[in-house]
């Protein structure tokens, strides 16, 4: 298992305060909820590990342990950690004096006062893989049983010692060397024996750690919106193998939106009905931007004018400005669809579109010929 920096996670330093564990650990909760990122499998996974983070940084006996155990950690967890509510640092506990400054290491051969080392192999002769953490954390218990003279590498109390020294006798199981320090185990790895109880020297079996959860089946309902139904929050009435659900659709979905009914399928299972936004006559929607055309006369477009508009909250009187040119883009902050994630709504650009008069009689052709005489335009071509 890789070693975890659950600092580096949280983004924040070895020294910052409970209050500052807290605050990080909720802004990156909120930023990376699966409700706020659907179908995002990054996010959801990024969102755990913060969540493992704040699980341990938060309780400040454990952030004890993983601040002193350090790469350890992650091997100290696959032993059951701290099993019922026992402080592992504690008298007679399997850390006891863990980082207290004990010598350690290779050293001389019991009965000559060198630090003795052991390491476990399995049958085969080959090394089972246990990191230094694990064998410094029994070397105390094998330096017992080496001879007179031996250093223990941690010391530890002395009843741990005597259990430890019970089980580290030749011919002894590597379950027994665990059961006397209080860890328990299953199978043992005496000298010249097997661990985990497999004669082929096979990996040990883990002991203490619930099964994973199964994975909850998810049945997928898809359902059609008109634009004014996602503007203003709607409810499906809809029958998924014989049963009705009555789901309501917040403001603001757009196609692609995954609203979760955890649980409540059948058997259990989840439902997720995705949503299909229908395309409108009027609106073209970008995100939470709309987007609509206007067609306005020569004279309002030349002279100016207010003009009802209809949009999807209601009524409002928009100003054209005098001289306004087809295809200008006019803005009304806060007229678009209304944002899921957070508060406020996007905005909605009116596209105006000048429509000519034509079929001009001959009165009419002359007085616009008068008027076009009057007016100095420059050619739009060369400009």
């Amino acid at each position: 298992m890789e070693y975890r920096d659950y600092y580096e996670i949280l983004g924040v330093p070895r020294s910052a305060t409970q209050a500052e564990v807290k605050k990080a650990f909720r802004k990156l909760a909120r930023a990376h909820h699966p409700d706020r990122n659907p179908g995002d499998p990054a996010a959801e996974r990024r969102f755990k590990d913060v969540n493992e983070a704040n699980a341990v940084l938060s309780d400040p006996e454990k952030r004890k342990q993983y601040d002193t155990l350090g790469a350890s950690w992650d091997q100290f967890q696959r032993t059951g950690g701290s099993r019922g509510g026992s402080d592992p640092f504690g008298p007679g506990g399997p850390f006891a004096s863990w980082g207290s400054g004990g010598s350690g290491g290779a050293g001389g051969p019991a009965g000559q006062g060198g630090n003795v080392r052991y390491e476990f192999r399995t049958a085969g002769g080959g090394d089972a893989g246990f990191s230094d953490f694990f064998r410094m954390f029994f070397s105390g218990a094998a330096a017992g049983a080496a001879g007179a003279g031996g250093t223990q590498g941690h010391p530890r109390d002395a009843a741990a010692d005597r259990a430890a020294r019970r089980g580290a006798g030749a011919g002894s199981s590597f379950e027994d060397i665990l059961s006397g320090m209080g860890l328990g185990g299953n199978g043992g790895a005496g000298a010249g024996g097997t661990f985990g109880g497999n004669p082929g020297g096979g990996r040990a079996r883990s002991s203490g750690q619930p099964p994973p959860k199964p994975r909850v089946e998810e049945l997928e309902a898809p359902t059609e919106l008109t634009l004014e139904e996602a503007f203003h929050g709607t409810t499906r009435l809809l029958e998924i193998e014989g049963k009705r659900y009555e789901v309501k659709l917040p403001r603001g979905v757009d196609s692609g939106s995954r609203v979760r009914l955890s649980g409540k399928g059948p058997g259990g299972r989840h439902v997720v009905v995705i949503v299909r936004v229908l395309p409108h006559g009027v609106y073209t929607r970008r995100g939470a931007d709309l987007e609509r055309e206007l067609p306005i006369t020569l004279e309002e477009a030349l002279l100016g004018a207010e003009i009802q508009l209809a949009t999807l909250k209601g009524r409002i009187l928009l100003t054209i400005p005098a001289g306004t040119q087809t295809g200008r883009m006019i803005r009304l902050k806060g007229q678009g669809m209304p944002k899921m994630k957070d508060e406020g709504a996007g905005d909605l650009y009116v596209k105006v579109r000048v429509v000519l008069p034509s079929a001009l009689d001959d009165t009419a052709a002359a007085a616009a010929r008068t008027f076009l005489d009057l007016i100095d335009q420059p050619d739009p071509r060369t400009t």
